[in-house]
């Protein structure tokens, strides 16, 4: 690690993450075949410019482990400063970003008609919700020392977390201080500290306060001196589990790419875009676990315009942390409406529009026991006599907002409006890949990628089979007529398109370009299937020769206009299908002269 350079994630006890429940699935009108992915994994987002690097961290919490025992370390190279992040901003970078891979479906006019019922779908995931008590507290005991030779450098309070900023001479002295001040820390981990120690690392190690919950929990921003982000994945490998997703974000003035770790394209020929992209992490997964790759590789998400970000439920003026400083307990579920942070209620369960509000509620105005949030909040004048007094502190609740959600909000908006491209990378890791941070860098002259609406057009000729166009290789490729994507010469076909470094300035260096055999396999599989389409005679009577569009984003549709002809699976009644060996011959050979290309791949 470089010097005054930040590396920042998370190392803690072991969590699950909760399915993405439709945060990063796009399942709007023109989506109607999206289905939920599961979010697991790290988030974290990097704003780099003018020497400074902030880094704004998802925290995610097992909420099978005791709240008082959580604990985060993370290794830092320079003293850095601390600050509450938005929630709804990790919210809309996922929601803007995420990978969408579907099709529709074109057909040729012959006559008759086909319903190809095409689809996409939203193919990522990550998000959290968080936020409640406390106002910001900093300073105090600078140069304290405590477990022998370990200094406390700095102490802060931030939002619902209590943070110190550590120096150590040994892991053990570490472990000590963390011990004896109430920190859990893993016994794994002390080995991979006493490497960051010997690296010159202070350590950040955050904890809930005394007064905060689990439904308090909020990103944090670290913001430090320097220019090349950079993750310890190292700490991370204690708590990780196989093939664990990660996911950076990254603002400022260029697109951003691995410094030390490979970049990979996929090979799109292993998508199931019949699926809607499903097995996209398996794909990614086995795609920088390739050799070169050997699994320390990031792929190119999103890298383009900022501006596809929307500044929704970012911010807005109405809100006003000043209107509860001296408002009565009874009165606040109306102002939150009143500012647009917070919705209707119902018997049960309250709406919130801002992810931090109901954390908020339930540290300063938490509902009597036995009565339901949405009863409680639906109309709290009714409960006057039975508000918790002793939670309730309008000051403290004033600060509340103005910290978690008000300065924030602001911050977040100020950053889509300054930095005017956005780079998302995504991989997938083991624990024993876990072995070297990666780092990145700026590149402004590598080009932009935008996979957020990958969709391809299945075209249905008048005679032979259905190809599939778009996907991003030479060549349409061939479909039979179940819409279940061909796998294609398992033993011999590349999950990456390309292997590569990307330096500090020009083009990426390629180190392994599959391409060519990308191709060939393709062509190999299209000549095989050649004569497995319908026969000639099934062609449009008419030959007009004209294409009409099918179904969209799983809307289904019509490529023709009704009447015989057209297209058949060899029913009886319609057109039949002549086969014969010469295409499995063909690429049965191909197998023959690629078998030497073929390579192992680990997961």
């Amino acid at each position: 690690m470089v010097a005054g350079m930040i590396a920042v994630l998370v190392a803690h006890v072991p969590r699950e993450a909760d399915a993405c429940g439709g945060t990063f699935c796009d399942g709007g009108a023109g989506n109607p075949m999206s289905m939920p992915v599961d979010q697991t994994g790290e988030n974290i987002f990097f704003v780099i410019a003018d020497g400074e690097v902030e880094a704004h961290i998802q925290i995610q919490y097992d909420g099978s482990t005791e709240a008082m025992r959580f604990a985060w370390i993370v290794p830092v190279m320079a003293t850095p400063s601390f600050e509450v992040g938005a929630q709804q901003l990790f919210i809309n970078l996922g929601n803007a970003t995420v990978p969408s891979y579907g099709w529709v479906g074109m057909n040729e006019s012959c006559g008759g008609g086909f319903d190809d019922g095409g689809g996409s779908c939203s193919m990522s995931s990550g998000a959290s919700s968080a936020d409640p008590s406390g106002a910001d507290d900093s300073g105090g005991d600078d140069g304290a020392t405590s477990g022998g030779g370990t200094t406390v450098v700095l102490q802060d309070t931030v939002g619902a977390f209590d943070a110190v900023v550590l120096e150590a001479t040994t892991a053990a002295d570490l472990m000590t201080w963390l011990a004896d001040n109430g920190y859990y820390a893993d016994p794994v981990a002390e080995p991979i500290l006493q490497e960051y120690i010997d690296e010159g690392a202070q350590f950040a190690a955050f904890r809930l306060s005394q007064s905060a919950g689990i439904s308090e929990l909020h990103p944090i921003v670290i913001r430090y001196a320097g220019d090349e982000p950079c993750i310890p994945i190292r700490l991370t490998r204690i708590a990780a589990k196989e093939d664990m997703d990660i996911r950076a974000f990254f603002l400022g003035n260029a697109r951003v790419v691995p410094t030390n770790y490979r970049h990979v394209e996929l090979n799109p020929v292993k998508l199931d875009w019949f699926g809607l992209g499903a097995n996209y992490k398996e794909v990614v997964t086995l795609a920088v676990d390739e050799v070169m790759a050997d699994g320390q590789a990031f792929v190119t998400e999103y890298a383009g315009s900022s501006a596809i970000v929307p500044p929704d439920g970012l911010f807005s003026e109405a809100w006003s942390a000043a209107a509860f400083a001296a408002i009565a307990p009874a009165e606040v579920v109306t102002e939150l409406q009143a500012q647009g942070l917070m919705g209707s209620c119902d018997a049960t369960t309250c709406e919130f529009v801002h992810p931090l509000v109901r954390g908020l509620l339930v540290g300063f105005l938490p509902p009597p026991d036995g009565v339901s949030e949405g009863e409680f909040w639906g109309d709290t004048s009714a409960f006057e006599d039975q508000i918790d007094l002793e939670s309730w502190d309008a000051a403290a609740f004033s600060a509340a907002v103005q910290e978690r959600i008000v300065d924030p909000g602001a911050h977040a908006t100020m950053l889509l409006e300054s930095y005017p491209v956005l780079t998302r990378l995504y991989t997938t890791m083991s624990p024993q890949e876990m072995t070297a941070d990666p780092t990145f860098h700026a590149n402004a002259e590598v080009a932009d990628v935008d996979n957020t609406s990958r969709i391809a057009t299945l075209f249905r000729p008048c005679s032979g089979l259905p190809g599939m166009q778009g996907i991003g290789i030479g060549e349409d490729l061939r479909v039979g007529f179940s819409n279940v994507w061909p796998d294609i010469a398992p033993e011999q076909m590349p999950w990456a398109m390309r292997i590569e470094t990307v330096p500090l300035t020009g083009a990426p260096m390629v180190l392994v370009d599959n391409e060519m055999l990308v191709d060939m396999l393709v062509d190999a599989w299209n000549t095989s299937m050649i004569d497995r389409g319908p026969l000639a005679s099934c062609h449009d009577d008419d030959d007009d020769g004209g294409d009409e569009s099918g179904g969209s984003g799983g809307s289904g549709g019509s490529g023709g206009s009704g009447g015989s002809g057209g297209f058949d699976d060899g029913t009886p009644g319609g057109c039949g299908c002549a086969t014969d060996d010469r295409g499995s011959l063909a690429f049965a050979m191909l197998g023959l002269i690629t078998g030497v290309c073929s390579r192992r791949r680990r997961r």
